[in-house]
């Protein structure tokens, strides 16, 4: 009897192996073995830009990211110091490809979405690369369509960390609020206003910071990012990068918007915050969110937040709402 038994159950194991092996394959893994699994992919898939504003919009407002998959850690690095300052619900981050979508949305459900198409690579791209500006240059679009759907926006790169809630810092009703990319140290009570060009004949703002209102202003200088963009499109002769078009759509459209530089003492650029000690020792408990950038190489820019003690994901993973990676 023990003998049969034995027989029967390596004949089973021998059928389910044949059916791993030989069926799985043309019948789709994932909806014939986990069909909750299958719904649910195709249910992010099918997540709208509109759909994912309205779930994640505190008070009007979103917090916007745009990621691949190999800045994972960066996002997860960026989530903890926004989680520290309770601004994390309002968090959307666009995936620019599907392995991120699905990673971000399983471990917090819908915080991110994918607007199509998804940028062809799925490598960390080099600044100046070709899949850099393809990658940059959709952010625009993404901002216009959140305003359009009547929501204040911010922006913000991975690469950036929060130090404290920068939301007491966007004072008034202006339409575009953003940060200088000159190193150069100005007074404390500098001007909010557009700084004058430099030598390229126009200004350096820095495109990884921005907040945006719902208004026609704030909207037109979208628009004119995007008209900038399309007019000098990334080539092997002009390794392009989508600052320089957002620089020229606000000069293009200063007279018609209301513009206003954030404070440099608390939206330091790279260049200042990493290289000046003795600005950075004098300005002390003043700054709010600091850019990694003045920086290349995904390695680099984790050693350098390492060495000033913002690489929070070694030690504090568990307070971000992605947990540990």
């Amino acid at each position: 009897m023990l003998l049969v038994l034995n027989r029967t159950t390596l004949l089973v194991l021998l059928s389910l192996l044949v059916v791993l092996g030989v069926i799985l394959p043309w019948t789709g893994t994932p909806g014939f073995m986990f069909p909750n699994a299958t719904s649910s992919l195709a249910k992010w898939r099918d997540y709208t830009l509109s759909q994912a504003a309205s779930f994640v919009a505190k008070n009007g407002t979103i917090i916007v990211c745009a990621v691949s998959q190999p800045y994972l850690p960066f996002l997860n690095n960026w989530l903890i110091s926004i989680s520290r300052q309770k601004h994390q619900d309002q968090v959307l981050v666009i995936a620019e490809d599907y392995a991120t979508l699905y990673k971000v949305n399983g471990r917090w459900p819908g915080h991110a979405v994918l607007v199509p198409p998804a940028p062809d690579s799925q490598t960390a791209h080099k600044f100046g690369s070709q899949g850099f500006f393809n990658f940059t240059s959709r952010r625009p679009r993404h901002l216009l369509h959140i305003l359009e759907l009547g929501y204040n926006v911010m922006y913000n790169d991975v690469d950036m960390v929060w130090l404290k809630d920068p939301f007491p810092y966007l004072q008034g009703d202006h339409d575009v609020y953003f940060t200088d990319d000159m190193a150069a140290v100005k007074p404390l009570d500098h001007s909010h206003d557009l700084p004058p060009p430099g030598k390229k004949g126009r200004t350096y703002i820095c495109s990884c910071m921005i907040f945006l209102r719902p208004t026609d202003g704030a909207k037109l200088v979208m628009k004119k990012w995007i008209e900038e963009l399309q007019a000098e499109p990334w080539s092997k002769a002009k390794k392009a990068n989508d600052q320089p078009a957002f620089n020229w759509a606000l000069n293009k459209t200063a007279g018609q918007v209301d513009l206003y530089l954030l404070p440099q003492s608390a939206f330091p650029t790279g260049g200042l915050y990493f290289k000046n000690q003795t600005w950075v020792e004098e300005t002390k408990g003043k700054h709010v969110i600091i850019h990694n950038n003045y920086i290349t190489g995904f390695e680099k820019k984790i050693k350098r937040f390492r060495d000033f003690g913002l690489w929070l994901v070694d030690d504090h993973a568990v307070e971000s709402p992605l947990g540990k990676l």
